[in-house]
């Protein structure tokens, strides 16, 4: 089985660029690639669609689910459930695309449990001082907001430093560049991956 076979697994802080570059992707090529579409338990928002940013259930169908081991991870936000289904990545590849998934560090512990054997791709922030600044650029979330996504991206740095987690990493410190390297990845290419940044850059978001 080559990589491209396999379940591509994204991570990493938000902020960082990861919608970005899979949006790039799929632009580029929209037939080669499939998103792994959530389950969850909260109600659908204006303009969302069943189906395309989630699955919507209901809790006792999502607990059933859980229940037959159909999902490969989950976890629970502001009270409501989000899961991902063995059968979304089955589904995808069964179209002969390429299934990608953007998954938060405990779902990727949770992941690494199964036999879903994907590879692991980590986007890094080049300092967490320019995570930092990225999100607050934003302009769109509050400055409790900012410091809960950049204390939330220590945890994920801090993960994604355990030897053997991810198979490539990728700095977005250039998008251009990044995304040469995200798209090798994505079509099954091996890449020399990058360094995460020093701990020196990852002690502070100030």
């Amino acid at each position: 089985m080559n990589d491209f076979n396999r379940p591509l697994v994204v991570s990493g802080p938000s902020g960082v660029g990861k919608s970005t570059l899979l949006s790039r992707l799929f632009k580029e090529y929209p037939d080669k690639f499939g998103f792994s579409v959530s389950h969850t338990t909260r109600n659908p928002r204006p303009g969302e669609t069943e189906g395309k940013e989630y699955h919507f259930v209901s809790r006792a169908e999502f607990l059933k689910l859980l229940d037959e081991g159909a999902l490969m991870e989950h976890a629970e936000f502001s009270h409501n459930f989000y899961g991902t289904s063995f059968q979304t990545v089955h589904d995808i590849q069964e179209q002969g695309k390429r299934c990608l998934l953007d998954i938060e560090s405990e779902g990727i512990r949770q992941i690494k449990k199964t036999n879903l054997n994907p590879i692991y791709l980590f986007i890094s922030p080049p300092s967490m001082k320019a995570l930092r600044s990225r999100l607050v650029g934003r302009g769109t979330e509050s400055p409790q907001a900012v410091e809960k996504r950049i204390s939330t991206a220590f945890k994920e740095m801090a993960y994604a430093r355990e030897p053997g987690v991810h198979d490539y990493i990728i700095v977005n410190d250039d998008i251009e560049r990044a995304y040469i390297q995200f798209s090798k990845v994505a079509l099954g290419e091996e890449i020399v991956g990058d360094s995460l940044p020093p701990d020196a850059d990852l002690t502070t978001g100030k």
